[in-house]
């Protein structure tokens, strides 16, 4: 179990989120008044590619310990400048299976579709910070440690401090890949 550190939503496309007070989680679609909530993608970059595609990116979650970490090797960051919905202390996101599913607040169920894949802006807005979440471990494999993305099963209203509260996914577990 672990706590909703912070929540951040913008209308715009940018790349950093504001903070807020709470925001309210709709089913099928993600956080009320954000740009990338949807039913369809809303990252321009897949709605270039196709617009109809389902949106398996409807609420971005990070680790606050990923953000202390970062600010620790000197990169002026803290919660929404990564762009992420929900910033969480204590869960360990980045291990969880596809399908699992995060019961935020009292009333929201959110379920992991799978990683964020970094991408260059993260190294505009903080130069050398994009190899310290997207770099290849000794096989040579790529390790994306940017978060995670997530579909809003249930609504409800997050706030910090909220529960969050881990259930994995029925079956064998399959490891999380780029959405």
């Amino acid at each position: 179990m672990g706590t909703v550190e912070a929540v951040h939503r913008s209308g715009q496309h940018e790349f950093s989120k504001a903070r807020e007070d709470q925001v309210d989680l709709v089913a099928g679609l993600g956080v009320a008044g954000d740009c990338h909530a949807g039913a369809q993608v809303q990252h321009r970059s897949r709605v270039r590619r196709d617009p109809t595609q389902p949106n398996l990116r409807q609420v971005h979650l990070v680790a606050g310990e990923l953000l202390d970490e970062l600010a620790a090797a000197g990169h002026d960051v803290g919660p929404g400048d990564l762009g992420e919905n929900v910033t969480t202390r204590g869960v360990d996101l980045l291990g969880l299976a596809t399908g699992a599913t995060l019961r935020l607040g009292p009333d929201a169920l959110v379920t992991v579709t799978g990683l964020r894949n970094p991408c260059r802006q993260i190294e505009a807005f903080s130069t050398g910070m994009l190899a310290r979440v997207a770099h290849r471990d000794h096989d040579g494999t790529v390790v994306r440690r940017a978060g995670v993305m997530g579909v809003v099963v249930l609504g409800g209203t997050v706030s910090p401090g909220d529960q969050v509260l881990v259930a994995p996914p029925p079956g064998e577990p399959v490891p999380l890949a780029p959405v």
